[in-house]
């Protein structure tokens, strides 16, 4: 069986969105995040905007496939799980990674309960996720290709033939480049290159 080469995520920010139940009020948020530590900055950034809200509510997820992927769902003070989890289970259901979904709650005076709290907050995220642009990108492998300019015209010709997408280049007597493969051909590019005499190949974290 293949591995899994492709992810779903957002391709930018997503317009803000409004939920009202009984006079309270969630604003939606959904953001790219590569890094755990984004998520610090976007939810200070709405601390500001929002600074008289009762709840900044949110779920993320990272990470491109099953080994790596890491999430976390945070309450914010709302009964357990009872905003966190039904963000994240929107990331879920989307099938998305990398992403970010924040939902900021102004109480409105009558108290929602629990199950009116899950179903604001599922709804919130899910029209986050329904404003933002889904979008497929490729797990891809990074390689060092090593090798002197005398061989250049069999590295180029393998680049070539491959469509191979190159990250960086230094030709000079002794040349380097970097190339970024899809991981499913990952394994059959490194073994062209390890066939050619006197070029070294070598993948990068």
């Amino acid at each position: 069986m293949m591995p899994k080469d492709t992810y779903k995520t957002i391709a930018k920010p997503s317009e803000e969105i409004l939920f009202k139940d009984k006079n309270s009020k969630f604003f939606g948020y959904a953001y790219p995040i590569k890094h755990e530590d984004e998520v610090k900055e976007h939810i200070e950034t709405l601390k500001k905007q929002h600074h008289s809200a009762r709840h900044w509510c949110y779920a993320y997820q990272t990470g491109t496939d099953e080994a790596n992927l890491y999430f976390r769902a945070n309450d914010d003070g709302e009964p357990n799980n009872s905003a966190g989890m039904p963000i994240y289970g929107q990331i879920q259901s989307f099938d998305v990674t990398n992403v970010l979904i924040v939902v900021v709650r102004y109480f409105g005076g009558v108290k929602l309960g629990v199950g009116g709290l899950i179903n604001a907050y599922k709804i919130t995220a899910q029209m986050a996720l329904e404003a933002s642009k889904i979008v497929k990108r490729t797990i891809n492998k990074h390689f060092l290709i090593r090798f002197d300019y005398k061989n250049m015209n069999k590295v180029m010709r393998v680049i070539k033939e491959n469509n191979l997408k190159m990250k960086e280049q230094t030709l000079e007597l002794d040349c380097q480049i970097t190339i970024s493969v899809r991981l499913k051909d990952a394994e059959a590019i490194q073994e062209k290159f390890e066939a050619i005499y006197e070029v070294t190949i070598k993948e990068l974290d």
